[in-house]
């Protein structure tokens, strides 16, 4: 491994939703933690509560775990 985690789940798009990539693959579209947990485990990945901090299991970009908004302003 090149020192990049397997699991990549990018910022939030402005729906909300989260891409995830797991060794380089798109494995599909994250809307919640719950979404991540399922993707990493059908890789056969390990899921347990304390996977979502381990920053040598899964890279959060433009955002952490629980940040699941596009952080736009919404339009009133």
């Amino acid at each position: 491994m090149d020192g990049q985690p397997p699991v990549v789940v990018q910022p939030p798009a402005s729906d909300g939703g989260r891409l995830v990539t797991i060794r380089g693959e798109d494995k599909g579209v994250a809307y919640s933690l719950f979404d991540v947990l399922d993707l990493v485990h059908r890789e056969g990945l390990p899921t347990a509560d304390t996977a979502v901090d381990d920053t040598e299991l899964i890279e959060w970009r433009g955002g952490g775990p629980y940040d699941w908004n596009s952080g736009a302003p919404e339009e009133a």
